[in-house]
């Protein structure tokens, strides 16, 4: 992969069939190869870590994270000593405790982890997952309400409650003690509870702001069992597996696309190798009937199981995810995950409608403006457990934030995605401080929102205006950057699995693109109705299976089966494909 002139014709000003400018990522290619050879790594790999700012004496490390190595002491975040102290207390007095999650799967996630911490305790919590439709996002006054008369103690908030100032008043009002674990972001004001553990507080510094709500509920997890140590708590008994909690770490932190940086990183990576033990007999449930039969990535976790525990709480049964997820029965685990899998085609029926109306709705927008920052689309009678999906899938093809919102009578809801560089969370919560939405809030990349008809026009107004600036700029670095340049043969097995050791890959850590030049197309045909399977062979005799999902219709699948047998060059991500007895090179075509 050398850095000449004669590599750098793929990018002098040429635009893609996607109209996208690509760019060879700048890297010093003498430090890549001095870590290439220090290391005994591929000079593609060693040209990656330089890229991504891993200093020489950091490779070893990056390259085997160790959760040893990068745990925080959980007391960097502000109230987590008081939550841990006030938990503990309700732990050793026998209190009734009740975990109250959101519905999606960081929530699942979150609740389990607390939930499972608490059985190994010898403490059995009652759950309590609201309802999408009938109770909306988050603690609600009759929620409160309800655990009051049903004599519990204390509440714990997971992936949610920071700014549930009314319900966590009832609550107080009512005599119970709520201890919020939360990762959106906050007002200068606070909730009243016994703690605020969010390390989005605007008075917090433990720098874990990028954290899921998950991670946070397992640095709680952390700081009970210290606490409890400290107690003697553990004198004559065993003290509860934390790390064997990870796969639901992993699980929630992919599903909720936080960047997958620093300790995010490690959560994953080791969750990964405790997924694979399958010890979590739900977990092993969804992954048999999503057909996952290899080794667990982030890639599974993303796309195959945090889909199906969504389903349950977008178009089905909320607490199904969480059901799943700390149950030990193998029986049961099994029905429920074949439930969450029913309902994940359920919402795949209903997100293909509405996605089709909400598209139709952009590109009338957009016709009329193509400059709009934001796409704000609205309709009545949309499936609220669908628009954050389809909010989604118009981000990507429209490449701009996007709000999807569904109207019922006077009620709506919304669902907001952004794209890297435009806080969405921001923005959405200066609109409710003004009056513009009945509520809302989030983080970065996603938010969701209530609001009546009256309030769309000015909220969509202020959206426009408030992200235009952060919009443009964005969207002026938008243009793609290859990591570097490959031959088909330099794409090896061997290569590729040790490239992997530079992931997990998600968001802040994206998988790696590579330049493939004068590739010869084989074969393209359309498989699946909308995707594109190719057979590409390089200069060096080597060929390659390479797939082009969903760009059946678009300009680059029908440029690749219009082209058999002549010769393009192609931008792609490199996996191993484990089908049949032998692993073998795959490229994913962008």
């Amino acid at each position: 992969m050398p850095d000449t002139d004669d590599t750098h014709y793929l990018f002098e000003g040429r635009r893609s069939l996607k109209n996208q400018l690509w760019s060879l990522q700048p890297v010093s290619e003498r430090l890549a190869a001095a870590h290439a050879d220090a290391f005994g790594l591929p000079l593609a790999v060693a040209r990656l870590l330089t890229a991504r700012g891993v200093a020489r004496d950091d490779i070893p490390a990056y390259l085997a994270p160790s959760l040893k190595d990068t745990l925080p002491d959980p007391s960097v975040c502000r109230d987590m000593d008081k939550a841990a102290e006030r938990l503990a207390n309700a732990v050793q007095n026998g209190e009734s405790i009740c975990i109250f999650g959101d519905y999606d799967v960081d929530g699942a996630t979150s609740s389990a982890v607390l939930l499972r911490t608490l059985s190994a305790l010898g403490v059995r919590a009652q759950s309590y997952i609201p309802d999408r439709l009938r109770e909306g996002y988050g603690p609600s006054v009759a929620a409160m309400g309800q655990l009051a008369d049903a004599g519990t103690d204390l509440v714990i908030t997971v992936d949610c409650g920071t700014l549930s100032f009314e319900p966590l008043r009832a609550a107080a009002d009512r005599g119970l003690s709520v201890i919020v674990i939360d990762h959106h972001k906050a007002e200068t004001q606070l909730p009243v509870a016994d703690a605020v553990v969010n390390p989005n507080r605007l008075d917090d510094d433990s720098g874990l702001g990028m954290l899921a709500a998950v991670g946070v509920a397992f640095l709680l997890a952390v700081a009970l069992v210290r606490t409890l140590r400290q107690r003697g708590f553990f004198a004559g008994r065993g003290e509860p597996n934390l790390l064997s909690l990870l796969d639901l770490v992993a699980l929630g932190t992919v599903a909720d696309v936080v960047p997958l940086v620093g300790l995010n990183r490690v959560f994953v990576s080791q969750g990964l190798k405790v997924m694979a033990q399958r010890q979590n007999v739900g977990l092993a449930a969804l992954a048999d009937v999503a057909g996952i039969s290899e080794k667990p990535s982030a890639y599974h976790l993303g796309f195959l199981l945090g889909p199906r525990v969504n389903a349950g709480g977008r178009v089905g049964e909320a607490g199904l995810g969480t059901a799943l997820l700390t149950t030990d029965d193998p029986g049961h685990a099994a029905r429920l995950a074949a439930r969450l899998d029913g309902y994940n085609k359920d919402r795949r029926a209903i997100e293909a409608e509405v996605q089709e109306a909400a598209t139709a709705r952009a590109e009338h927008m957009l016709a009329a403006d193509p400059d709009l920052p934001v796409l704000v689309v609205a309709a009545d009678g949309w499936h609220p457990g669908v628009i954050g999906i389809v909010a989604g899938r118009l981000k990507e093809q429209f490449a701009r934030p996007a709000i999807v919102i569904s109207f019922d009578g006077d009620e709506g809801k919304g669902s907001a995605r952004s794209i890297t560089g435009v806080d969405m969370g921001a923005a959405v919560l200066e609109a409710a401080e003004r009056n513009l939405l009945v509520k809302g809030g989030g983080h970065a990349m996603a938010a969701g929102m209530s609001l009546v008809p009256a309030q769309l026009q000015d909220f969509t107004d202020f959206m426009h205006a408030h992200l235009r600036a952060s919009v443009d700029a964005a969207r002026q670095h938008s243009d793609k950057t290859v990591d570097g340049l490959l031959s088909l043969g330099g794409a090896s097995v061997e290569m590729v699995q040790q490239l992997e050791s530079v992931g997990p890959f998600g968001m802040g850590n994206p998988a790696p693109r590579f330049a493939f030049a004068d590739v010869k197309v084989i074969k393209a045909d359309i498989v699946g109705g909308a995707h594109i399977r190719t057979i590409v062979q390089g200069r060096d005799g080597q060929s390659r299976k390479a797939m082009a999902f969903r760009e059946a219709d678009s300009p680059l699948g029908q440029h690749l089966t219009q082209n058999i047998g002549r010769d393009v060059h192609l931008i792609a991500r490199v996996k191993i494909d484990n089908w049949g007895r032998t692993p073998k090179t795959e490229l994913l075509i962008e």
